[in-house]
């Protein structure tokens, strides 16, 4: 088959690999019909996770239809068309049975290694590194999905592949942002970065009561489709004007009653202080830019909530620990418990709640997945999401 693999910073090829294989009894293979690139896609692509070796098929956005399952797979069968949860995750343990499934206990084979950065193993991971697992990821032909009957969902006949796709990762991801605000009726929320995540925090912000949503980004069209198609009621371009200052303005001086870092671990700040970060993360010192994250405690009102999407790897510094304290701010954050979102998710999007296809605007061959790497990386042709077809 063919495969998006991966060989080191901005260096991946479409190759000729070979075909997945039902390895364990609850194993699915799966014909991919519709993939995408991620964010979190990128910082592999700029070199910035460790433990990723030549060859690994990258990609963890994927859907497809079932063309072989294990015998103790109970709830699919050939034919079924399916969307794959990113986390993968095994349904018995103690962290899934409280649907944390990001957090599963069976899924990482590498959890010693992932141990040892972390203090205790995250979920397995399709396409994202060997601390996380080593899976071959979705940006191919076909896949493996362990503990298929956990991991799917099952998709109704009549449902366009791009109405359904994130349902893989970027929906539930915004959504549970949203969701780990606690909004309440009245509340504003702030939200750092307008990549997909953060378009899909913006409307799940909305779906969830939120009554006034500000955006903040840098590119312009970003800001507007913040404006005119996830629902933000305000945008900020962080390179023209001061963040803080902005948003103590729009708010009267009291600060967003929740705020939502949907950046992580590469942002860009114009300055010293992106000069800073920048310098200390190309030599080891630091481990990500948490320019957002600490921007969004320094905005956020006494007593709020800090809501954090965005990957983060490691170590860093400057973070103002005095602030989070001092506001008596609260702080929630996590890789996404997929599973958990995933069947009332596809109900909203079945009762024409949302349409989160919205974000995508570059549609492409699997065969085209560098170029399709190259231009989000680098913002060209006004891309926001890109989706691969294999």
């Amino acid at each position: 088959m063919k495969a998006n693999c991966w060989y080191g910073k901005h260096d991946v090829r479409v190759e000729e690999v070979g075909d997945p294989k039902i390895l364990n009894r609850r194993d699915a293979v799966v014909k991919i019909t519709s993939t995408a690139i991620c964010g979190s896609d990128l910082h592999l692509y700029n070199g910035m996770i460790p433990t990723m070796e030549a060859g690994d098929i990258l990609g963890h956005e994927f859907m497809g239809e079932v063309v072989e399952c294990g015998p103790e797979v109970k709830k699919l069968k050939t034919g079924d068309r399916v969307v794959v949860s990113f986390p993968i995750s095994c349904g018995s343990c103690f962290f899934c049975q409280k649907e944390l499934f990001s957090l599963c206990e069976n899924s990482n084979p590498n959890a010693a290694i992932a141990q040892k950065m972390f203090g205790h193993s995250p979920a397995g991971i399709f396409g994202y590194s060997h601390m996380l697992g080593g899976f071959a990821g979705g940006q191919a032909e076909y896949a493996r999905v362990p503990f298929a009957d956990v991991d799917t969902i099952k998709i109704p006949d009549g449902i366009a592949d791009e109405k359904v796709l994130f349902l893989s990762d970027i929906f539930p991801t915004g959504y549970m942002a949203a969701e780990n605000c606690s909004i309440q009726k009245g509340d504003s929320v702030a939200v750092w970065g307008c990549g997909p995540v953060g378009q899909l925090a913006i409307a799940s912000a909305r779906l969830l009561g939120a009554e006034r949503i500000i955006g903040i980004d840098r590119f312009p069209e970003r800001l507007r489709m913040a404006r005119e198609k996830a629902g933000a009621d305000d945008t900020i371009n962080y390179e023209e004007t001061d963040v803080y200052d902005t948003l103590m303005e729009m708010t009267g001086g009291i600060g967003p009653d929740a705020c939502i870092d949907a950046v992580g671990m590469e942002a860009h700040v114009p300055g010293i202080q992106g000069a800073y970060d920048r310098i200390k993360q190309s030599v080891m010192l630091e481990a990500d830019r948490p320019h957002a994250f600490r921007q969004a405690i320094m905005a956020c009102r006494k007593g709020g909530t800090i809501s954090v999407p965005g990957v983060y790897g490691g170590f860093d510094d400057k973070i103002p620990m005095g602030s989070l304290m001092n506001k008596a701010l609260t702080l929630k954050t996590g890789q996404t418990h997929v599973q958990r979102y995933m069947r009332p998710l596809l109900e909203r999007i079945e009762r024409d709640e949302i349409d989160p296809s919205f974000v995508i605007t570059h549609r492409m061959s699997l065969e085209d997945a560098p170029k399709g790497y190259d231009i989000f990386l680098n913002k060209q042709e006004d891309c926001v999401k890109v989706v691969l077809k294999p």
